[in-house]
Order: C-alpha cells, then structure tokens, then sequence
C-alpha cells in the first residue's frame, strides 16, 4: 500500500477537504484486500485456485458487513431536528441503533423505546365499515390514521412515566367524549422500572422507514447514533476495514470460497471455518480496547457502599 507524507496527512497538500486523510492509517482499503488476497492466498500452488476477482470482490464485503454487525461497532452520529409530524427519516446506511437521544440545553437525553404500538396505516371506510377504493381498485388511505393522530395530538394514554405528558403514569376510558381516570399505572403496586422514564418515547417504523416519537418531541433535537454496515453508499473506493480485523477477513474470504466451491474436501472446509472462527474472536478482543486506565473508574463503584 502506498504511504503519505505528514503534509499529504495533516493538510491534504492545502486541497479541501483538509481533513480526507485524518485516520486514515488505522484503516486498509477493499481495493488492498482484495489484491493482498489475490496474491498472498490464491494461485495454483494455494489452497484457493481458479478463483475470479469478482468471486473474491463479492465474500470481501459481505465480511465486512458481519464484521460491522459483530465486532467493529463503527458507530456514525446524526443530529436533526424533529418536525410536527413527529417523524424522524432514517439515515439511507442505517442498519441498526445503537442510542436515540433528545438533544436540550446542551445535555443529551436518552430515550426509551416504546414497547407499545404508536402508528399504523388506515384505510377510508364508509357508515357500514365497508373499505372505500379508487377506480383502479386501490383502497384509500387517510393522511394519518387514528393512532396517528392522537399521538401528535398528544391526546393518547401512556403508560411511561412522563410529567410533561397530560396523562402522566395513567391509562384511562373515555365516555360520552370525555377521559376519565382511575388507574395508576405501578403506583399502588410498585414500579415498573420497564416504564420509568420522563423522557419522551419513539418507536422505529422499519417498513417505513422513520422513528415516530411521542408527542412531546415536537420541534426538538434529536441525536440518532447507529450502526451501519460499512458499504459507503456503494462505492467501493471508499470502503475501508480497520487493519486490527484485516487477518480476519482473509480468512472469511478463504472461507467463503473453499465453501462454495465443488469438489473441496470437507476436512478442508471444516478447517477453514475454525480458523475463520478463530480470527473473528481475536479480531473481538482487539477491538474491544478493554485497557485497565478504562475500565479503573469503573471499578470503584465495587466499593460503593448501599445505604
């Protein structure tokens, strides 16, 4: 791989972005994988032979991707802000969450996810409930459907524990248009610690594709930290691996192939897998950066006396 000069690293030789090359040696590019691969562990003396540069190209990402999921954690942060309609777009690379938080008066707040159902889809429905469509035959949908609509409205029952919300910690009946209540929900028999939080709430629409939150979070921040799968947007001259895990996608890429490949003995696979195996779990606890100057503060709380 070719190396840069300090100038090259802190400056970028004064072309913007100043700051593409900050980071950048804890890192080894696809491009290097996959020729590392090619002429490190495969020809007609290795173990892998006869195997195509697009076949070697496909098992490199999909070993970066289990990496992400698994071991590498590189966590991307977003910050917007929430609009009416109480809906938050996810980023076009999310896979997974990590941490959903309120960002106010300069303290991030972290949010709960709502075990219960807060959206739905609904379709137009006339006096005998009989479901209304267009002359193509589509059924007609309402802009938000009820569950929908009392939610922004803030006009929903909740069971969290929320004193912004009119219907802090009770879950009430409504008759002849008005809300009436008569249980607390966990004060006569103890906390439900699964509810106790004042914070406002979100439950992710995966289908969807947005994060619908309570009604408190109207035009606030909100901070989304995520987990993606390390494809950047499908340009491959900008995936990387962190070098700490590089042995171990050799070994997923030799894996993979040997796997798929006819005629290969299946001592010979098995001992692939192992060591594919192996390499995942030593590339965990390099990536783990469990040092003692971290996990020291810590470890004080164990002489934290209960009054």
């Amino acid at each position: 791989m070719a190396y840069i000069t300090d100038e090259k690293y802190y400056t970028n030789s004064n072309v913007v972005p100043k700051n593409l090359n900050w980071g950048s040696y804890q890192y080894v590019s696809l491009k290097d994988i996959v020729n590392n691969f090619k002429l490190m562990y495969s020809g007609d003396d290795k173990l892998v032979s006869n195997a195509t540069r697009y076949n070697m190209l496909f098992h490199a990402k999909r070993g970066i991707q289990e990496i992400n999921y698994d071991a590498l954690k590189n966590i991307k942060i977003l910050e917007l802000a929430v609009t009416d309609d109480l809906k938050f777009i996810l980023p076009h690379d999310y896979v997974n969450y990590v941490r959903i938080s309120l960002y106010k008066d300069g303290v991030l707040f972290p949010l709960i996810e709502n075990f219960q159902t807060n959206f739905s889809s609904a379709y137009l429905q006339d006096q005998n409930a009989e479901i209304l469509f267009d002359l193509s035959g589509n059924a007609l949908s309402p802009e938000n459907s009820t569950l929908d609509l009392q939610r922004i409205k803030g006009t929903k029952p909740t069971l969290y524990l929320n004193n912004g919300h009119p219907y802090h910690n009770k879950q009430g009946y409504c008759c002849d248009g008005e809300w009436y209540f008569g249980f607390p929900i966990g004060g006569q028999y103890g906390l439900n610690t699964s509810l106790a939080n004042q914070n406002p709430n979100f439950r992710i629409d995966k289908a969807g594709g947005v994060i619908n939150f309570s009604s408190e979070m109207g035009g606030q921040l909100v901070v989304l930290e995520y987990v993606s799968d390390g494809m950047e947007n499908g340009n491959d001259d900008e995936i990387v691996i962190n070098k700490l895990a590089e042995d171990y996608l050799y070994a997923y890429i030799r894996f993979a192939l040997l796997e798929n490949k006819f005629g290969v003995q299946e001592y010979i696979v098995n001992r692939a897998r192992k060591e594919k195996t192996a390499k995942l779990r030593n590339a965990k606890i390099r990536l783990s950066n469990l040092h003692p100057g971290r996990l020291l503060m810590p470890l004080r709380a164990r002489a934290k006396w209960i009054k």
